[in-house]
């Protein structure tokens, strides 16, 4: 079984739209969870806006609490995707030696390779923009979970 990391700043907006699209994307022999590099939101749910976004394509994503993301997390996954640089740079400086970093990718580069584009933020910009950060996590997920079919 693969096992995949989904992390963002708080683990309740876009770490867990991403863990539900590629979820839903995966067969069986994928697992995907989430995290966050901070400890605000530790135990809750995600964002209602998240999870009304989700709804809107079908998915249900009521289910995950936010946790933190933990060395341990290098062990237990084989893939950590991050949603923007700063979360990048956070993730990296926790990793132990070059294998722990090699993990870790931007989940943007599956769409934009080598651009180092971030995930926005969804609350800045207005009400579109969870509907926005869902469409743009979809497009990588599609790749991402082609990836792993091949794996």
């Amino acid at each position: 079984m693969t096992k995949v990391l989904m992390v963002c700043l708080g683990n309740i907006c876009r770490s867990p739209l991403a863990e539900g699209i590629l979820d839903a994307k995966t067969s069986d022999q994928v697992m995907v969870d989430s995290a966050g590099t901070s400890n605000y939101h530790i135990g809750d749910l995600p964002d209602r806006r998240s999870i009304d976004e989700a709804k809107k394509h079908g998915l249900d994503i009521t289910d995950q609490r936010g946790r933190q993301f933990s060395v341990r997390d290098f062990d237990v996954f084989d893939r950590i995707y991050v949603m923007d640089n700063a979360n990048y740079r956070d993730v990296v400086a926790l990793a132990r030696n070059d294998q722990d970093k090699e993990k870790v990718s931007l989940i943007l580069e599956a769409i934009f390779p080598g651009e180092r584009v971030d995930v926005p933020d969804p609350y800045q910009g207005g009400p579109k923009n969870f509907e926005k950060v869902y469409h743009m996590l979809d497009e990588a997920c599609k790749v991402i979970a082609k990836e792993l079919d091949r794996t």
